[in-house]
């Protein structure tokens, strides 16, 4: 009994050190289920300077260059001045303080309500497949014909007068 204990721990040993992979030098002939692998190619022979030596010189410098059609530059100190100004004019700080803050954290809950949305199986291709249809629906609705998209065109104007109280 004792020498069949260890008769097979010698032969788990050696069913251990046995590889079980081919060597890499050994190439086997036999039917394998992937592809051999292609050669390597050496990434020193490819660069991007070589590939930018074959766009000439003018055409190089012709695709980089841009023309701005206005004058886009702010300065940071105007917009600084302009934000404490508006800043100055608003009389209740505290609401605004606390609208900005329940913004803040209504983003966070969303992106956590998300967040576990994404984690159900099959919730978030349904709800992809909804979105899809709604996009649908929107544009045959709003956008499809030159009378609906003028519907839309004054409903969004109906919208801002009252946001903005111009109504």
């Amino acid at each position: 009994m004792a020498t069949a204990a260890s008769s097979s721990s010698s032969m788990v040993a050696t069913a251990v050190l046995v590889p079980r992979f081919p060597a890499a030098s050994v190439r086997t002939t036999g039917c394998s289920a992937l592809p051999p692998l292609p050669p390597r190619v050496s990434t020193a022979s490819l660069s991007f300077s070589s590939s930018v030596k074959l766009i000439p010189e003018s055409k190089r410098f012709s695709l980089l260059q841009t023309k701005a059609s206005e004058e886009t530059s702010v300065d940071a100190g105007d917009l600084f001045a302009d934000l404490k100004e508006k800043w100055d004019k608003v009389e209740d700080k505290t609401t605004v303080v606390l609208y900005g803050g329940g913004a803040l954290v209504a983003v966070w809950l969303s992106s956590i309500l998300i967040g576990a949305i994404n984690s159900v199986p099959l919730l978030p291709k349904i709800m992809e497949l909804v979105g899809v249809g709604y996009t649908g629906w929107f544009i045959y609705r709003y956008l499809l014909f030159k009378s609906s998209r003028k519907e839309l065109a004054t409903d969004i104007e109906a919208l801002k007068n009252k946001i903005t109280g111009t109504e």
